[in-house]
C-alpha cells in the first residue's frame, strides 16, 4: 500500500470518527433537551383542556362524555388507552382511542361525524378538540403497561392486517414501514429509527404517544403520526380513522405489550 493511499485512508478514518463523535454528541444534547422539557411538557396544558371537554355537557344532546365506554366500562379511563385498540361489541369493530372517541361524541353528544372529524389535527392558531381529549385519555394510562393481546378473532385479524401493511412495499418509492423500522441501529439524518418488530423498539415508540412535537409546536396523536409516516413514504394517504391505520396500531401495540406507558411524551 502506497504512502499516499495510507494517508488518504487515515483522513477518511478521522473524518468518520469525527462524524460519529459529533452525531453521538448531538443525540446526547437532544436527550438532555427532552429531559429538560419533560418537567414542563406543553402537552400538560392540552391534557387539562381535554379533561374539561370530557366532563362538560356539549353538543345537540347537551351531554358530557363521562358515559363513554373506552373498553373498561362507561366513564372508566384508568388504563383504557393502554388496552386499545380493541373489539367493541356495540359497533362490531376494532377501534382505537380516536375512532372510539368520535363514536361517543356522535352517539352520546349528538355531534355529526363530519363536524367532529373536520379538525382532527391542530393547525397554526387552531387547536383540535380530539387531540386534547386523546391527550387526557392517554394520560390516564400513564405508568400502566400496554396490554393488547389481540385474542378476539377480529383483533387477531386486524393484527395480521397490520403486520401485512408494515412489511408491504408500496408507492412510487417501493417503500415499506419495515425498511426504516425493521432492523436495529438505523437512522435517518440524526433521527434514530426504532426497530418496531421487537418489544423494546415498539415499546419505545408506542408508550409515549400522544406526544408533544417540539418541531411542530403541537401534540400529535398516533393516528396523525402513522398517517404522516405513510405520506412521507409516498403511499396513498389513508383517511382518518381508516381500518389500515387502526390495524397498524393493533400490530404495533401487540408487539409493544408489557411496556409501561409514559404519556404524553416529547418528540423532536
Amino acid at each position: 500500500m502506497s504512502a499516499r493511499l495510507r494517508a488518504a485512508l487515515a483522513v477518511v478514518g478521522l473524518g468518520l470518527a469525527s462524524m460519529a463523535m459529533a452525531q453521538g454528541s448531538t443525540m446526547d444534547e437532544i436527550a438532555r433537551y427532552r429531559e429538560m422539557l419533560a418537567d414542563g411538557n406543553p402537552a400538560e396544558l392540552l391534557e387539562l383542556k381535554g379533561e374539561s371537554l370530557w366532563k362538560t355537557p356539549r353538543g345537540p344532546k347537551n351531554a358530557s362524555l363521562e358515559q363513554c365506554d373506552m373498553g373498561l366500562g362507561p366513564g372508566k379511563l384508568d388504563g383504557a388507552y393502554a388496552q386499545l385498540p380493541r373489539y367493541f361489541a356495540d359497533t362490531r369493530k376494532v377501534m382505537d382511542v380516536e375512532s372510539r372517541l368520535v363514536h361517543c361524541m356522535v352517539s352520546l353528544q349528538g355531534f355529526k361525524y363530519e363536524d367532529v372529524t373536520r379538525q382532527w389535527f391542530s393547525r397554526p392558531g387552531q387547536e383540535s378538540e380530539i387531540e386534547a381529549l386523546v391527550t387526557y385519555i392517554g394520560g390516564k394510562s400513564n405508568g400502566m403497561k400496554i396490554d393488547v393481546p389481540a385474542r378476539h378473532p377480529e383483533e387477531a385479524r386486524m393484527a395480521k392486517m397490520g403486520e401485512y401493511i408494515f412489511y408491504r412495499r408500496s408507492g412510487p418509492q417501493d417503500f415499506s414501514c419495515a425498511i426504516c423500522h425493521g432492523q436495529d441501529d438505523k437512522r435517518i439524518r440524526l433521527q434514530e429509527l426504532g426497530n418496531l418488530t421487537t418489544r423494546a423498539g415498539a415499546g419505545v415508540a408506542m408508550s409515549t404517544w400522544p406526544s408533544y412535537r417540539v418541531s411542530q409546536g403541537a401534540v400529535w396523536t398516533m393516528q396523525r403520526r402513522l398517517i404522516d409516516c405513510m405520506r412521507q413514504a409516498r403511499w396513498p394517504e389513508p383517511k382518518y380513522l381508516s381500518d389500515s391505520v387502526i390495524a397498524l396500531q393493533v400490530y404495533l401495540q401487540k408487539t409493544a405489550s408489557g411496556t409501561v406507558m409514559q404519556t404524553p411524551g416529547i418528540k423532536r
